[in-house]
């Protein structure tokens, strides 16, 4: 199952020519590469690499506010300077619109890693777009969105979240128009682009669902604290030359 339009995986966690293809087969013009604790020069860089011209692989930063027992997980496009891991919410939310990069928020309310009703309220006027499904989400999970979503009028997007490579494609949305790098597609979140939602359906569905929720325990548990606790400073740490201090008024470790 395809669309007409232009479609674009919103938010990809994976990225090798398996992913690549596997996008290209199920009809997506671009993703977003968005992985966890990856500067944005890196990130740009993998992008460059793996974009030709059938499929954008358009940088993207998932970015993990706040501290671990109260992380919250925002996704920026369109950014210009790099920003850190671990500093407030509010500063980083700061720093994206003083960028004027889009901000959309993934899994909303989800367990304990995204925004709940109030914070999207309090940041509406800065949120550019709430994810409404992707392949995690229990079926409460989604309406929940959706109910966020119809309380504050902010648009809405749906996304793979692929951390596994079968995953990818699983989500996305169309545009009418091509948004084929991060400038393009910022903007046309920004401007509430008409688009549309998608997902695939059937037993394979729900089986890449499983495998990607079952992924889940693992990535919330020992992956992280192995990153956090076992393997030295994040790369994406306030502290990192790359920041040059100008975030250590607001990091939280």
């Amino acid at each position: 199952m395809t669309s007409e339009g232009f479609n674009v995986d919103v938010h990809v966690k994976v990225l090798d020519e398996g992913v690549v293809e596997r996008a290209k087969a199920r009809g997506m013009d671009a993703i977003v590469y968005a992985p966890h604790f990856t500067r944005l020069s890196d990130i740009r860089e993998q992008a460059a690499r793996y974009s030709d011209d059938e499929l954008a692989v358009i940088p993207g930063r998932e970015l993990f506010t706040g501290t671990w027992q109260h992380r919250r997980h925002v996704l920026a496009i369109g950014l210009d300077e790099p920003v850190p891991d671990f500093i407030t919410l509010e500063a980083t939310m700061e720093e994206l619109q003083r960028q004027n990069a889009a901000v959309l928020i993934p899994h909303p309310t989800f367990l304990n890693v995204s925004l709940g009703r109030e914070e999207v309220r309090t940041y509406a006027d800065t949120i550019d777009s709430i994810e409404v499904y992707n392949p995690k989400h229990l079926p409460h999970d989604n309406r929940r969105a959706r109910e966020i979503a119809r309380e504050t009028g902010i648009q809405t997007f749906a996304s793979s979240y692929a951390h596994l490579r079968g995953t990818v494609g699983e989500a996305w949305l169309s545009f009418d128009r091509a948004v084929d790098d991060a400038d393009a597609l910022a903007r046309a979140f920004r401007a509430d682009a008409p688009r549309r939602l998608f997902h695939r359906h059937g037993l394979s569905h729900v089986a890449q669902r499983a495998l990607e929720f079952a992924h889940l325990g693992f990535e919330n548990s020992w992956g992280k604290f192995d990153r956090l606790m076992l393997q030295g400073t994040e790369p994406t740490h306030p502290d990192h030359v790359a920041y040059d201090g100008r975030f250590d008024h607001c990091k939280v470790y």
